[in-house]
């Protein structure tokens, strides 16, 4: 049964698409080039927009072929966009592993100062139309990263991607995959909350950081980072040649461990002494020694471990503000015990506690969401961009006159405008 309903859906989706087809020659003959662009794959996409509607499929596809002929889309050429081409403002960078191409657009606040909006919109159609030449035959959609670091105006850079995102939506529908915001300005987040009900492809938009993938790059050496290779014991910076011993004062000695793998090659202890021996004292001044094992703030400790081992019982009494405690039922035999636990005070819980859910309700939060998903986009967002490569990709007649020039006559170039 199962066999025969998909034989009688691909039937009811080849009536549409040949419904579709008659609708728009009926109202206007097709071009060669606009037979050749409404194929089954288009007109199904528009269909699938549509609800499966065959007349709102067929007025959408015809705005698409009219607007197409007034943009002049059959007309764009490479040489139009040569000074966004060699600062790559917009190019291919590649691939995904799903053979999808990623788009990238580094678009500055300065190209409207000296641009047209219809300039603009001629440079993003092009951009798509040589993404979709380079797809594979299996292929429908493409992935877009705009990257919004060199815009301070957040308004600014929202009529760019509330313009892209239009065109994409009307004029190439279903042809989006995901599309990445890359640090935006401070105040886009709070723009697109409220921007976003209204746009089509809001839910197929991600806003990530690139900050928040530093940790990516294989940085092994730790003298990068002064602040991380400064808290490292060096004792080729002390200037004497004396051998490290103990620091001691009349409040506290302080002493370097010789044992420099060790976790903590410090010890401090409130003592005054002079040796180099890690642990408690035999005759605590103050209280009890800090070792590697108990070392915090004097200030945090509890009560009961400012106060020497042993010596629990001989607690002053007024010390503590007078509680009434319940009588004793049994008595409690003190030989398991060896050393007085103190109530773990609630004040030094972590916050996250209030928060914790229960495993079973678990689930991953937006941003890890966005971060998640453009994990697999990054290495095309920080690859340099590279002219020839990016034309190499072209096809007549997008290509213009850079795809009949011989490739032993074509000169590397490489722009140096690209921000890493």
């Amino acid at each position: 049964m199962g066999r025969k309903d998909q034989i009688k859906n691909d039937h009811k989706d080849k009536e549409r698409v040949q419904a579709v087809l008659q609708l728009l020659k009926k109202h206007a003959p097709l071009t060669v080039k606009q037979e050749k662009l409404c194929n089954s794959a288009c007109v199904e996409r528009f269909l699938k927009v549509k609800g499966e509607n065959v007349k709102k499929a067929a007025k959408h596809l015809r705005n698409c072929l009219n607007w197409r002929d007034s943009l002049g889309v059959d007309h764009l050429i490479a040489d139009e966009f040569s000074a966004e081409l060699a600062e790559g403002v917009a190019y291919v960078s590649g691939h995904d592993d799903e053979s999808r191409p990623v788009v990238i657009f580094r678009i500055k606040q300065d190209y409207q100062k000296f641009h047209s909006m219809k300039l603009f919109t001629r440079l993003l159609v092009f951009t798509l139309e040589v993404a979709i030449q380079t797809m594979a035959k299996s292929v429908e959609k493409f992935v877009i990263l705009f990257d919004a670091s060199f815009f301070r105006s957040a308004s600014a850079f929202m009529n760019i991607l509330l313009a892209s995102l239009k065109i994409i939506a009307d004029y190439y529908p279903g042809r989006l995959h995901k599309a990445f915001v890359i640090d935006p300005p401070s105040l886009f987040s709070y723009l697109w909350k409220g921007v976003k009900t209204f746009v089509d492809l809001a839910p197929l938009t991600m806003v990530v950081s690139s900050l928040d993938f530093e940790e990516s790059l294989e940085f092994n050496d730790f003298t990068a980072y002064p602040r991380a290779a400064s808290l490292r014991f060096n004792p080729s910076s002390i200037p004497s040649s004396g051998k490290i011993g103990s620091c001691s004062s009349s409040r506290f000695s302080f002493t370097v461990s010789h044992h420099f793998d060790s976790v903590k090659p410090w010890y401090l202890s409130l003592t005054d002494t002079s040796s180099a021996k890690v642990g408690p004292t035999n005759t605590p001044v103050l209280g009890p020694a800090i070792s590697p094992l108990n070392a915090r703030s004097y200030s945090f400790a509890s009560p009961i471990d400012r106060t020497p081992r042993g010596s629990v019982g001989s607690i002053k009494k007024g010390f503590f503000p007078s509680t009434p405690l319940p009588q004793k039922t049994q008595e409690m035999d003190h030989s398991e015990s060896r050393h007085p636990r103190s109530m773990r005070p609630s004040f030094f819980q972590s916050p996250a506690m209030f928060f914790k859910k229960d495993s079973g309700n678990f689930h991953i939060s937006r941003a890890d969401k966005c971060r998640e998903s453009f994990q697999p986009f990054l290495k095309f967002y920080r690859r340099p961009y590279d002219e020839m490569i990016y034309k190499s990709k072209m096809r007549p007649p997008l290509g213009g006159l850079i795809s009949i020039v011989s490739p032993h006559i074509r000169r590397r170039h490489m722009s140096v405008s690209q921000r890493f």
